[in-house]
């Protein structure tokens, strides 16, 4: 009979985005792979999908019934592996596993940015650090992507999970290859902007968190002095329909540009002069890697997850969240001083190497190597 193993999280575009190679991973050590998440999604290298009612809210009411239908499937399935990501696919899927878990099956449950942070509003912190405490009970392994995160991990666990860090989701650095001038600007023209366009692209999900709003209104003073200024938000989300009423208010329907979800996402980097990210909180930030590895500028708020990246004035600049002036001002420093770019992006891209998709994947196949091993003993003596 195949081992399994179930990959739990709140929605199942999170698997698409960021685990398909550690899905195909666990289908050559000859595992079988399943997923547990809100979503209809076909991926590849899954056996079986199963679509679970988590909701982002930790007070939605579906989520108790995403626990009890995760819980039966638990029971049914027998896997001998669950990894855990996203806040609340965490919280459900430890709490779902707690008795399968003294059958000896592991836990891991990945952090991909803890809620509460040096300078995360109190609220945070009183609600989310008592639950990621508790829950350290019920985890085998607790792993980190940012060095901030990693530190705090410990008292978190107080020894009950081993805790690990690990250098992000891993970026493919073969996909977000440079290209030369020539492409670019062949790009540029099949996405229908000009060589003179000054193009800056912020990739992500249009919400609240990933502050959006900062950069329009950047926009409405860069066109001032930078006519061809052109921003691109690629990304859907609950946001849009605010962030395109702003655009309208301020007059910048010629040079913002919404182009929704993007399969390609790569082609609008290399077409682009300029990446940022103005998230408010974030774990690490696999759109500024992405940008880097595309030997692209990187413009971005201060936050953990940035800071870890961006090496201000080497690879790009960060400014303080909300800082719409800061941020508009070295936008218009990188234009004038367009000389910069190709030195700034070589950076970026010779620091992105080790957070490559290789370095990513060596660490984890370690961890989960050594929880293997450990759940064939329990096994074995069961």
């Amino acid at each position: 009979m195949k081992k399994k193993v179930l990959f739990c999280a709140t929605v199942d575009y999170h698997f698409k985005a960021f685990h398909l190679p550690f899905f195909r991973w666990f289908q050559e050590q000859g595992w079988e792979v399943h997923t547990a998440a809100n979503g209809q999604l076909e991926l590849p290298y899954v056996d079986r999908a199963h679509s679970i009612p988590i909701q982002r809210s930790p007070f939605h009411v579906r989520n108790r019934l995403a626990y009890v239908e995760l819980k039966k499937l638990l029971a049914k399935e027998h896997y001998d592996f669950i990894h855990c990501h996203t806040p609340m696919g965490g919280v459900i899927g430890r709490l779902a596993a707690k008795s399968t878990r003294k059958q000896g099956t592991k836990v891991l449950y990945t952090a991909h940015g803890f809620h509460f942070w040096q300078g995360a509003p109190l609220q945070n912190w009183l609600l989310y650090y008592p639950i990621e405490r508790w829950l350290a009970g019920y985890t085998d392994a607790l792993i980190t992507i940012n060095g901030e995160d990693f530190k705090r991990a410990d008292y978190l666990s107080n020894e009950r999970a081993s805790v690990y860090y690990v250098p992000g989701m891993g970026v493919d650095m073969k996909r977000f290859a440079p290209v030369d001038e020539k492409e670019k600007q062949r790009l540029r023209a099949a996405y229908g902007f000009s060589p003179e366009d000054f193009i800056v692209l912020c990739a992500g999900e249009l919400n609240v968190n990933k502050n959006q709003g900062m950069l329009i209104k950047a926009c409405a003073l860069l066109t001032r002095n930078i006519p061809n200024v052109r921003i691109v938000f690629a990304g859907e989300g609950t946001m849009r329909p605010k962030y395109e009423k702003l655009v309208c208010e301020l007059h910048l329907e010629k040079h913002v540009r919404f182009a929704g979800f993007c399969k390609q996402i790569e082609e609008w980097m290399h077409m682009s002069d300029v990446c940022v990210s103005t998230s408010l909180r974030e774990g690490l930030g696999m759109n500024l890697l992405e940008a880097m590895s595309a030997e692209k500028p990187v413009m971005a708020t201060e936050n953990r997850g940035h800071c870890e990246l961006v090496r201000h004035g080497i690879n790009g600049y960060l400014v303080k969240p909300h800082d719409v002036m800061g941020l508009a001002d070295y936008l218009q420093q990188l234009y004038h001083k367009k000389d910069q770019l190709p030195l700034m992006g070589k950076a970026g891209r010779s620091m992105a190497h080790a957070f490559a998709q290789e370095q990513t994947l060596s660490a984890m196949e370690e961890i989960y190597t050594t929880y293997m091993n450990q759940a064939e003993k329990v096994k074995q003596h069961a």
